[in-house]
């Protein structure tokens, strides 16, 4: 199963130099990274990224973090994915960007 993790310009550059995070402030906050499926990404963006600009959307196999990433209750009771490791740039299978439009950010086709 794929699932998806949205981040601004600054955070997908610093995975990109470092080779791994630990997350964005609200992950750092939470203490695992957060992560949505593709059901639950329009709803992601609409809480928590519409005052953003341009965004990257980062694609990962579920199955491949292993362990690390737990299936927890969040909004509405709905199982989110959250991964209790570094978000390393090689288990990133694909980045997309989220450039902002007019209704908000515009998702690649078949999301």
């Amino acid at each position: 199963m794929l699932i998806y993790k949205v981040l601004r310009e600054d955070e997908w550059q610093a995975l990109c130099t470092a080779g791994e995070t630990v997350g964005a402030p609200v992950d750092l906050a939470d203490g695992y990274i957060h992560f949505s499926t593709a059901a639950q990404l329009r709803g992601t963006l609409a809480r928590h990224f519409a005052a953003e600009g341009a965004l990257w959307l980062l694609v990962l196999e579920a199955d491949a973090l292993g362990p690390a990433l737990v299936w927890e209750p969040a909004r509405g009771g709905d199982l989110f994915p959250h991964l209790y490791a570094p978000l390393r740039r090689v288990d990133v299978r694909a980045v997309h960007p989220l450039p902002r439009g007019p209704a908000g950010h515009i998702l690649p086709e078949g999301l």
